[in-house]
């Protein structure tokens, strides 16, 4: 028994080893893709590769919170997950609004770079999505980084939809709708990581006070 007690601990030490080394690899790609994309989105006037260049800000602010939490107690990491949602939650909303006072202005974006980019960062994010899929099911922490990079992917699709759309109708009105999916996709994502971490902190609180309970 204390052998199949040391197999498991080794498991566990390997797993989370395998865990950190893939969030270092997914920090470093979002740092790199925050700093061109957002330059690019500036230059080009395109509203969906700013708001996505921002999501490679957020999501590498959450991969160093995921580090940070990695390998202690459920508690800690929920907090740490309901920290992310929140977050995740706040961009989305940022996002929305800023795309609903761009439609009030005028501008038409350029299509051409918003594609090279688009294609860059779906080449980026795609790369990370399939690093993580095998962490989709975990607890709440390492759910949240795999429905980040799942929406990151799923923007920079939409991202080469909006440049295509762009240079068909000739508005702007393409790169604006992409923005705002790409904000309902951090609401609705930040949404089910609160509530995912808010269950397993109850979880973890119950478990508490039944082992304080039994110890009495």
């Amino acid at each position: 028994m204390a052998g199949c007690g040391s197999c498991c601990a080794e498991t566990q030490r390997i797993e989370d080893t395998r865990w950190r080394r893939v969030l270092w690899i997914a920090l470093a790609i979002n740092v790199v893709m925050f700093a061109g994309e957002i330059g690019a989105g500036i230059a080009s006037g395109s509203r969906s590769l700013q708001a996505d260049a921002l999501d490679f800000l957020g999501d590498a602010a959450n991969y160093a919170i995921s580090l940070g939490v990695a390998g202690m107690a459920l508690r800690w990491r929920s907090r740490a997950a309901l920290l992310k949602g929140s977050t995740i939650l706040a961009f989305g909303l940022y996002v929305l609004i800023t795309t609903i006072l761009a439609a009030l202005g005028r501008g038409l974006p350029q299509a051409e770079t918003m594609g090279i980019v688009g294609v860059i960062a779906l080449i980026a994010n795609g790369s990370v999505a399939l690093m993580l899929y095998r962490y989709r099911s975990g607890d709440a922490n390492m759910r949240s980084v795999w429905i980040c990079s799942r929406n990151d992917a799923i923007g920079n699709i939409a991202v080469l939809l909006a440049a295509a759309g762009v240079i068909g109708t000739g508005t702007a009105w393409p790169d604006l709708a992409v923005a705002a999916i790409i904000a309902g996709l951090g609401i609705t994502g930040g949404a089910q990581i609160i509530r995912q971490s808010l269950a397993e902190f109850k979880l973890d609180q119950g478990s508490g006070n039944i082992a304080q309970a039994t110890a009495r």
